[in-house]
Formats: C-alpha cells, sequence, structure tokens
C-alpha cells in the first residue's frame, strides 16, 4: 500500500468519525447546547443567565434516569419554554419542571413541561397587577368558613395537628379585585388523578412534593379563570400540558422552535420567519 492510499483511507477515517452521531442521550443533549445557534437563542432570551441555564438543563437531565429514556431532542424543547417565560429549569427551585410520563399508547418516556406554583406566582408578581398573590396547605382546624356566595374563605381558626386538609389559593389586584379558592385535599387529589398524566403514571414529583403540586393545582385553576391573563400568563397555562390529560403538547408555544437532526440542532426564530 503506497503513501497516498495510506493518507486517504486516515482522511475518510477521520471523516467518518467527525459524521458520527453522539451515540448516547448525554452527549447528544451537549450537542444540542453546545450549538451555536443554541447559544444565541438562550444568550438573547437570558442573556447572562444562559450558561447557568444551560447548566441545569445537563444536571435535570444527567441526574434523572427515566428522563433520560426520553428523546433529548424533546426533552430540550420541553425545556425551552422555561425559557421562553425566563424561570429556571432547576427542579430544586420549583419554579419549573420537565417530567417524563409512560405513554399508554406508544409505552415510550415522553417529556412533559409542567409549572410549579411558584412559577405561577413569579409571573403574577412580574406583571405589576397584583397586590396580593398568595397559596399554600392548610392545617386541620385553620378552615373555619367558606362563604358559597361570595367565595370568601376564612383561614383564621387555630391550627390544632399538622394534618393537611386542604389548600387555598388568593389573589387580589391593585384595582381592588379578590378572589380566594379553598379545595379540600381531597378534591384535589381526585383532580389530579382524572387530569394529571404525571399523577396517573406514578411520578415522582407527585409521590415527592405531594402538598406542593397540590398547591399549585388550587392556584393555576384560581388564575385559569379569574387571574389577569397576560401574555406570560397565557403561555405558562398552554405550556403546563398536564393539568388538563385531552390536550396535546403544542410543539411550543414561544417564539423559539428547535428541530434536531441527525444530533445537530437547528434554531430558528419564527417570530422574524427565519
Amino acid at each position: 500500500m503506497n503513501s497516498s492510499t495510506v493518507g486517504e483511507n486516515n482522511i475518510q477515517s477521520a471523516l467518518a468519525k467527525k459524521q458520527e452521531k453522539p451515540s448516547t442521550p448525554a452527549q447528544i443533549m451537549q450537542s444540542l447546547l453546545s450549538h451555536e445557534g443554541t447559544k444565541k437563542i438562550l444568550e438573547n432570551a437570558l442573556h447572562e443567565n444562559a450558561g447557568a441555564f444551560s447548566a441545569s438543563v445537563i444536571d435535570l437531565y444527567n441526574s434523572d434516569k427515566t428522563l433520560q429514556a426520553c428523546d433529548p431532542r424533546q426533552v430540550f424543547g420541553e425545556c425551552l419554554k422555561a425559557v421562553s417565560l425566563k424561570l429556571p429549569i432547576n427542579k430544586q427551585l420549583g419554579f419549573a419542571y420537565v417530567i417524563p410520563y409512560k405513554d399508554s399508547k406508544t409505552g415510550t418516556q415522553v417529556p412533559q413541561f409542567q409549572m410549579g406554583y411558584k412559577g405561577f406566582i413569579q409571573l403574577c408578581m412580574r406583571s405589576g397587577i397584583y397586590k396580593y398573590i398568595n397559596a399554600g396547605v392548610v392545617y386541620e382546624g385553620e378552615l373555619q368558613t367558606v362563604d358559597k356566595l361570595t367565595g370568601a374563605v376564612d383561614l383564621n381558626g387555630n391550627k390544632v395537628s399538622d394534618e393537611v386538609v386542604g389548600y387555598f389559593a388568593y389573589m387580589e389586584t391593585i384595582n381592588g379585585f379578590s378572589k380566594a379558592y379553598f379545595w379540600t385535599k381531597d378534591a384535589t387529589i381526585k383532580h389530579a388523578a382524572k387530569y394529571s398524566k404525571s399523577y396517573r403514571s406514578g411520578s415522582s414529583i407527585w409521590r415527592d412534593n405531594l402538598d406542593e403540586m397540590c398547591v399549585k393545582t388550587v392556584l393555576r385553576n384560581m388564575l385559569s379563570k379569574w387571574g389577569a391573563m397576560t401574555v406570560d400568563m397565557e403561555r405558562a397555562l398552554t405550556s403546563d400540558t398536564d393539568d388538563y390529560a385531552d390536550k396535546t403538547q403544542d410543539p411550543l408555544p414561544t417564539s423559539i422552535a428547535a428541530e434536531a437532526v441527525d444530533g445537530n440542532v437547528q434554531v430558528e426564530d419564527v417570530a422574524n420567519g427565519k
């Protein structure tokens, strides 16, 4: 074999290695986040927080074996919904999550974006519309009355035990409109059993954070019916695919769309028609 043939073979081998797809889901995710187009989108949306967001996506994906069973491109697409709302995806913070659930038709794991109750409160605070916004658990003895006519809820009773009997949500806008919600624990769980895909699939987010997810359920329902429908709030309610199981997952209810092809990501700004 002459030297030219050896050189040609080396070049072909190098090109073949260069064109190889990432071999693991974690490597595909890393490829998506390291792509220049992705970096530009994240920097434009999150500025100095872009790097921290990418790191949180990697940490989220690498620390959840069930999430790794999902297509990393789909996981990345769900994470982009948090970008559009400028919310951290770190599950320890509780603002937003990407949760895997098992598709009953295909048997595969599918990721879905979910808001946390702190994320909804954050969006309300940013809007400048609300004077008060609050949600939490109700312990045995605290609930006094619920006025069916006015919707007023009296929680000024004395707590007599650590037993959680229900959940409340309350809002008051700067123009004086107010609304309170109280759901019993049983009613909230029945709602989750009927509408939440992640609850029915036994997701750890419900198993490990039952009260937090129940608080989110009550707050979300109050805001969807009585809250100020800002652009961000409408986007959050649309993106939060878990609360109503009969909804199909929208690709991305934002100006960002991403399509991963052969391990590479092509990011385009739909709003600008590019």
